[in-house]
C-alpha cells in the first residue's frame, strides 16, 4: 500500500507538471484565450439569470462597522495636477462626463453633493482575501446619467481615474461597469466614509461603489467618466487596469 500510494503522488505530481506548461503554452496560442474570455461571459450571464439587475447587496448596521476601512492599492496618487486639487481641498475638483451623451457636462464637488443622495453600509470584498464594512454616502449614478442622458447606443460607462499605476507615471487606473449595474440603485460615486468626507487614502474626492462587484471594480480617485459602446480601443481594451495587465476578469460579481 506504501509503494502504492507514492507511486500515485508522483503520477498526479507529474501530471500537474504538465498541466501548467500546457496551460502556459495554452496562453500563448490566439484561441485558448477566447476560449476562457467565452467562458466568463457565460459566467456573467448565468449570474445576473440566477440575481436580476434589481437585486440588493446586503446591507448592515451601524454596528457593524469595521473599526478601521483600510486602504489598498493607491493611498495618495503620485499625480501632480491630483496633488495641486488636494492641496485646495478639491474646491476646484470636477467630475467631466462625456462619450456617448447628449449633454457633456461637468460636476463639481458641490454639485454632486447638492443632488438626490444615498447612503448605505455595505461590506468591500478584495480579491487579496480581505473585508471591510463601511458607510458610504453619495450621488446615485442614475442621477448622473439622467443629467447626462446617454446615447441609445451606450453600453458602458468607463471610469478614469489620477493614480498612475507605474513608477514613470503611467499607466493610470481605469474600470468599466455595464449600464445594467450602472443603473443599480446600490451603484453610487461616494464622497462620504462613515459620515466624513472621503480620505485621500480611500479615493478622495469621489470614488465608485458597485457593491456586487469585488474591490477592484470600486474604482478611487475619479477625474472622467465616459459612455462607449465598446472597451476595445479604451487603453488595453478589456475593460479595467487588472483585467488589460494581469488578466483579472472583467465581470467580479459576488
Amino acid at each position: 500500500m506504501t509503494d502504492r500510494r507514492r507511486f500515485l503522488r508522483r503520477a498526479f505530481g507529474a501530471a500537474a507538471t504538465l498541466l501548467v506548461g500546457g496551460c502556459d503554452r495554452l496562453n500563448e496560442t490566439s484561441w485558448f484565450p477566447k476560449v476562457l474570455g467565452t467562458g466568463e461571459v457565460l459566467s456573467r450571464q448565468v449570474h445576473k439569470a440566477l440575481l436580476p439587475r434589481k437585486s440588493m447587496a446586503q446591507e448592515f448596521t451601524e454596528a457593524d462597522l469595521s473599526p478601521h476601512f483600510r486602504s489598498n492599492g493607491t493611498a495618495n496618487p503620485d499625480n501632480e495636477v491630483y496633488q495641486a486639487l488636494a492641496a485646495k481641498n478639491f474646491s476646484e475638483w470636477s467630475l467631466q462626463v462625456d462619450g456617448l451623451v447628449e449633454r457633456p457636462r461637468r460636476f463639481s464637488l458641490a454639485q454632486l453633493r447638492a443632488l438626490p443622495g444615498r447612503t448605505q453600509i455595505t461590506r468591500h470584498d478584495c480579491v487579496e482575501g480581505w473585508s471591510a464594512i463601511g458607510k458610504w454616502s453619495g450621488v446615485p449614478l442614475a442621477e448622473i446619467l439622467a443629467a447626462v442622458r446617454p446615447a441609445a447606443t451606450a453600453k458602458y460607462v468607463v471610469f478614469h481615474c489620477a493614480d498612475p499605476m507605474e513608477s514613470d507615471g503611467s499607466s493610470p487606473y481605469y474600470e468599466s461597469i455595464d449600464m445594467d449595474d450602472a443603473y443599480h440603485p446600490q451603484t453610487i460615486l461616494a464622497y462620504d466614509l462613515n459620515d466624513s468626507p472621503l480620505p485621500v487614502a480611500n479615493g478622495a474626492p469621489l470614488r465608485l461603489r458597485v457593491e456586487r462587484q469585488l474591490g477592484y471594480k470600486q474604482a478611487k480617485y475619479l477625474m472622467r467618466m465616459e459612455l462607449a459602446d465598446s472597451l476595445e480601443n479604451i487603453y488595453g481594451g478589456k475593460g479595467g487596469y487588472w483585467e488589460d495587465s494581469n488578466g483579472y476578469q472583467w465581470y467580479a460579481g459576488i
